[in-house]
């Protein structure tokens, strides 16, 4: 891999130099009168996003070396890699108010069309070229996507962006976590492996300033895996918490101290505004660079309504109130009583666009872009009681006890579905009752935590009829699960992404659980019909693999949506290999196939 990776480099850092030259003599009177305009650096390659049918925003970075002057580009856009059917090109300035980034919106252009895209300077310097394609008009039959989540500098490497780069992927999703903002003590999550790795995150503290937010975003953006992908796909982005600090939420953050980090608006701001610099996002009409949920149409196919779940509405998260303010008893009490109806997620106005929108969609499919895991993943009382009280005492007995609770509920589970409730012990049969050992949320930042909005929203997409998919992140884990009401009734199906290199439950010592969330605990008893029977230790899970890092893939036609698994064999050599872990198809009648 790692000689593909300089191969590929070779091409691109060659490529760029040829079209220099053929560029050279045509832009020398671009430069200033008098004298010879001074070369500037393209450090962090191109990018591009947002695609609409007729048009693309283009980016990159350009500055002169040791110099706050700003930058003069030519932007060029073409049918083929060399340039010679040019049909969009313009003007446009790196300077040093936005951080020496420069997007710009290509108009224009044909629907469902792959183009390539380069900056030139004054001085005849060539960026590196891009390949980016807008979306498809009505009639197209297929479309796929790389979607990506939760990528930790500091980690390990960024072999997914690579492979995905490699990959026949169209279009990229990232679903947040594009960068974090944890500061470079070894201490922090996911740092004890940085100084080896030579993946030191920058500057040292945690991020707060405007400089700081640009300086994180340049480190990220230095990186050949990410800049790979970047310039071979555009990019579709909604940011979750890390772009602004962990467990963030409209008035403030779990990760953010105002007494010594200031104000919470002005840091959340800058966060966005920074983002804006460094991702290839069109602002929205209103120019308010906090609203940045909104809609894709691929023709007839499919609509993406990509959410912001994060800063727009959400209400602080009942886990951040911790266990002496109420906790997991004032989420029970709230979802029980309906006193939690008036706790958001979103607000009232991005809920009613959301809906309104897929009620209005004519498209075969309706996906929901989601930072945050929209299946109810409801583990029995007894696992997570045991859990947490490993948690707290991490013992030899106490660690015994999670597996045994384990163990005992899926006996249970399987003793019912093999010979039925009369097959049940007494102690069987209070495992699987409801009343006596509910299900609970292992996370109340998702979903989980905001019940009742999220059943209101289900209940319009049931009405409506769609056919609904959601794609999420910031689990670190790969999931596959039916999205259902909290009467029990299916609404769609979620396939949520394992992290770019952030550590999943494998790093809280949870690793084992895979076999026991998904139902392959109860092969040997059931067969491999378990695996996607609701077997496993949540009913509404299908699969799930929470140790390898990778991204999805997902290709979608009319007749089913398919979802691979890719992951990667390591984060932590510069080479790796990757490999389709699972394959999950469901159809456009509701049939579910693993592979």
């Amino acid at each position: 891999m790692s000689q593909n990776k300089q191969r590929r480099q070779f091409i691109v850092k060659t490529a760029s130099a040829l079209t220099a030259v053929a560029a050279g003599s045509l832009l020398t009177a671009c430069g200033s009168s008098g004298s010879s305009p001074r070369a500037s650096e393209f450090r962090y390659g191109v990018a591009s996003g947002d695609p609409l049918a007729d048009r693309v925003i283009l980016w990159s970075h350009a500055r002169i070396p040791g110099s706050t002057e700003a930058v003069g580009l030519s932007w060029q856009v073409a049918r083929d890699a060399g340039f010679g059917s040019i049909v969009s090109s313009g003007r446009a300035t790196a300077s040093q108010d936005s951080g020496f980034t420069v997007k710009v919106d290509a108009t224009g252009l044909s629907a469902g069309t792959r183009y390539f895209y380069r900056f030139i300077d004054d001085a005849g310097v060539v960026s590196t070229v891009g390949s980016t394609r807008t979306l498809p008009g009505s009639e197209v039959s297929t479309v796929k996507f790389a979607v990506f989540s939760c990528a930790l500098y500091s980690a390990g490497y960024f072999h997914a962006y690579d492979a995905a780069a490699k990959s026949d992927a169209e279009y990229a999703i990232h679903l947040g976590d594009y960068i974090y903002e944890y500061g470079a003590d070894p201490a922090k999550f996911g740092n004890a492996d940085a100084v080896a790795l030579n993946r030191v995150t920058a500057p040292a503290n945690d991020i707060v300033t405007l400089e700081d937010y640009r300086t994180r975003y340049a480190l990220y953006r230095a990186d050949a895996s990410l800049q790979a992908v970047h310039a071979r796909m555009p990019f579709i982005t909604i940011w979750d918490d890390h772009e602004f600090a962990d467990n963030a939420y409209t008035s403030s953050a779990n990760n953010h101290d105002s007494a010594t980090q200031g104000d919470w608006t002005t840091r959340k701001n800058i966060a966005a505004r920074v983002y804006h610099e460094w991702l290839p996002i069109r602002t929205d009409a209103s120019g308010n660079p906090l609203k940045i949920y909104r809609r894709f149409d691929f023709g007839k196919l499919l609509t993406l309504h990509m959410l912001d779940t994060r800063i727009e509405g959400r209400d602080r998260q009942y886990d951040s109130y911790g266990d002496a303010d109420g906790g997991i008893a004032r989420y029970v009490a709230g979802l029980t009583s309906g006193s939690d109806a008036g706790r958001r997620m979103v607000s009232a106005t991005q809920q009613n666009w959301l809906t309104d929108g897929i009620g209005n969609s004519t498209a075969t499919w309706q996906f929901l872009g989601n930072q945050d895991i929209m299946a109810r993943m409801w583990l029995p009382a007894s696992v997570l009681q045991a859990q947490n009280t490993a948690f707290v005492s991490p013992t030899a007995d106490n660690q015994a006890a999670v597996g045994t609770a384990i163990n005992d509920y899926l006996t249970a589970k399987a003793t019912r579905a093999a010979a039925g409730n009369a097959a049940l012990t007494p102690t069987q049969a209070a495992l699987l009752n409801p009343t006596i050992n509910p299900g609970i949320p292992y996370n109340l930042d998702a979903w989980d935590g905001y019940p009742l909005q999220r059943e209101a929203i289900l209940q319009t997409v049931k009405a409506q009829g769609k056919k609904l998919v959601t794609l999420s992140g910031d689990s670190h884990n790969a999931w596959f699960a039916n999205v259902t009401t909290l009467a029990g009734d299916k609404v769609g199906v979620e396939f949520a992404t394992a992290s770019v290199t952030a550590p999943g439950f494998e790093a809280i010592g949870l690793g084992a659980l895979a076999s026991a969330l998904d139902g392959s605990a109860l092969v040997p008893q059931l067969g491999n019909a378990a695996i996607g029977a609701g077997l496993g230790l949540v009913n509404d899970l299908n699969y799930a693999d929470t140790i390898r890092r990778g991204y999805l893939q997902v290709t979608v036609t009319n007749a089913e949506v398919k979802g691979e698994y890719v992951f990667v064999d390591n984060v932590k050599n510069s080479s790796y290999s990757a490999v389709v872990g699972k394959t999950v198809t469901v159809t456009a009648a509701g049939a579910t196939s693993y592979a």
